[in-house]
């Protein structure tokens, strides 16, 4: 029995002869099977194209979104670090106002503006950034809560400035002469001998030969001198058991007993006594004990 078959015929343009293909139809099956077989993968590796095309836009949305919140971060925390940076500063003007007014009641808070522990959780100090990655920020609550210390501080001290408004004149407040910190208060190396560590009971402030020194706060001239360490040196008794010092004036321009109020010059500055260069030496002493003037200059200098 003659197997069934389908037959093409191929007719050209041209004038040769047409030719004939047969196929079985087992053949044109088989065909047919690879054909729709060929659309069906043609049609998965379109839309495998058509989803990675998408998908790769999609990437590049969420890396530019990516960018673009890092980018915040990082303008969010440069921003915290200047409010904390600010909020630090309050703190230590809040603390000299603390020395300045001579509160030592234990309400008063020793450091003031100083807030939450450093030890919270890293949860509450961490921010996370896209990718899980975590990116660690100023503690937003504990820059809170030196605020509002301070701000209590501060309104205490209003209310303490208003008690004692008589006796602002005679607190110490401001820089003897314009110039810079040559030497702090506390323990130093000797500069006249490296090798041995001596106690600097004051501040020394490097300026020009001759430039004015003044009076930190009105009172009474108490002793004008000489020494070989200090030189020239002024002592001002400004009551409440406060007195300041001023040493190595090349010239003293009061006399003992004068009256003197904040900002009168009593002096210009030298070299005098046991000094390297020209400064002042400016001690603020409590019931005799010197004390860190620092905490007493209330302006720049």
């Amino acid at each position: 029995m003659a197997k069934k078959h389908l037959s093409l015929i191929v007719i050209p343009h041209s004038k040769t002869s047409h030719r004939t293909l047969s196929f079985s139809k087992r053949t044109v099956r088989l065909m047919a099977v690879l054909g729709i077989g060929a659309a069906v993968l043609l049609t998965g590796i379109t839309v495998d194209y058509v989803r990675m095309r998408l998908s790769g836009k999609s990437y590049q949305a969420l890396a530019a979104e990516n960018l673009k919140q890092k980018n915040q971060l990082r303008d969010y925390e440069t921003r915290v670090g200047l409010l904390e940076g600010k909020i630090n500063t309050f703190q230590e003007y809040a603390g000299r106002l603390n020395i300045f007014a001579g509160i030592k009641s234990p309400e008063v808070l020793t450091n003031p503006g100083v807030g939450g522990s450093s030890t919270e959780s890293e949860a509450e100090s961490q921010l996370s950034l896209p990718g899980g990655k975590a990116q660690s920020l100023p503690n937003i609550q504990s820059l809170s809560q030196k605020a509002e210390d301070i701000e209590k501080n501060l309104g205490m001290l209003l209310t303490h400035f208003e008690q004692i408004q008589g006796q602002f004149a005679t607190r110490p407040s401001i820089a003897p002469t314009n110039g810079y910190r040559s030497s702090g208060f506390g323990w130093r190396l000797d500069p006249f001998n490296p090798e041995a560590r001596d106690f600097h009971g004051g501040l020394d402030i490097a300026t020009v030969y001759g430039n004015p020194v003044v009076a930190t706060a009105a009172g009474s001239v108490l002793r004008v001198a000489y020494d070989g360490g200090l030189g020239n040196n002024i002592i001002i008794n400004h009551g409440n058991g406060i007195t300041t010092l001023y040493g190595h004036l090349s010239k003293a321009l009061v006399k003992p007993g004068q009256i003197v109020k904040r900002g009168d010059v009593i002096g210009q500055v030298g070299h005098t006594g046991r000094a390297m260069g020209d400064h002042i030496h400016y001690e603020v002493r409590l019931n005799g004990t010197a004390v860190n003037p620092h905490n007493y200059i209330l302006n720049e200098f």
